[in-house]
């Protein structure tokens, strides 16, 4: 296939990159920093992939790279967790992922040769917080910032229906490989300063990088599926056991909890994406016969701090 990525250099979306390649697939990444684009996927190791730069909330000639792809990936967005969130920031969040899909939207619409499919990211911020609900792709959206982020962000999304386009979005949870918010805990557990967030129960519902990518490619490959699915393990864990499990697996103590006061202090109200959580289960994505490498936390934390 020839497949549109946005966010291609990002953590999840370079490991997906490398497995498209692999199988032989003709990628277009669709990158605000095409010298970033280029350093991450140099031409001597990735032959088959072209490189558009592109103002992602803009219209512009970009545009025109969608036209004759048979499917397009869109994992673009600010992130979420990085510093605090003044009103300035949560635009900037909630715009890179709206306006971003609407202007991918718009170029698979503008296309002559349109693509079958939208793989559209989403989160499960959607479900908003709690510690003793448990929630399913059924299961109605919450009513926090993330919340509201998640439901102008998918609703731009489900307008590719309108132009007969299959439309897949993965809710995802937290991603754990060499990166993202795995690869900040890691340096506290080394140094033997490594504990809960919070109070530790809050939920943590999670999945292994190689897990979503595969959930990805089924979402690019089957025809069958359709609609929104949880890209969750389908054993969320709170957060007490997630660390109690990592200390275990890298041969270290986890006594040291981070009091939420001092997170709040730092992060001010994102301190909620780690000190409030939700438990969030795969339902449709089991009905689909997706199958997981790593249901269970231990081995997908084995396989990655190894």
């Amino acid at each position: 296939m020839k497949i549109a990525i946005t966010g291609a250099t990002g953590f999840v979306g370079s490991r997906l990159v490398e497995r498209l390649i692999s199988q032989g697939h003709e990628l277009v990444v669709l990158s605000r920093s095409v010298q970033r684009a280029q350093k991450v996927f140099p031409t001597t190791a990735f032959k088959n992939l072209e490189i558009v730069g592109y103002t992602s909330t803009m219209s512009g000639d970009w545009q025109n790279a969608i036209n004759g792809c048979d499917a397009v990936v869109n994992l673009a967005g600010e992130p979420i967790a990085e510093g605090r969130w003044t009103p300035e920031r949560k635009n900037i969040i909630l715009n890179s992922r709206k306006l971003g899909t609407q202007k991918i939207v718009e170029a698979i619409g503008n296309a002559d040769s349109k693509p079958s499919v939208l793989v559209n990211a989403s989160a499960i911020g959607y479900y908003g917080t709690s510690q003793t609900a448990t929630f399913d792709e059924t299961s109605s959206a919450g009513n926090d910032f993330l919340a509201q982020v998640t439901t102008e962000w998918e609703s731009e999304a489900q307008k590719v229906k309108d132009l007969g386009v299959r439309l897949v979005i993965l809710r995802f949870g937290i991603v754990l490989g060499m990166g993202g918010a795995l690869g900040k805990m890691i340096t506290p557990f080394k140094l033997f300063a490594g504990g809960p967030l919070g109070d530790g129960q809050q939920w943590f519902s999670w999945i292994h990088v190689d897990d979503l990518v595969g959930l990805i490619l089924q979402a690019l490959n089957n025809s069958q599926m359709e609609g929104v699915y949880n890209a969750t393990s389908p054993e969320p864990v709170r957060m007490s056991q997630f660390c109690d499990t990592m200390g275990e697996v890298m041969n270290r103590p986890s006594w040291l909890p981070v009091p939420g006061f001092a997170l709040e202090a730092l992060l001010g109200e994102a301190a909620t994406v780690v000190l409030q959580g939700q438990e969030v289960l795969p339902k449709r994505t089991l009905e689909s016969g997706f199958e997981y490498k790593y249901p269970k936390l231990q081995p997908a934390l084995r396989d990655i701090l190894k």
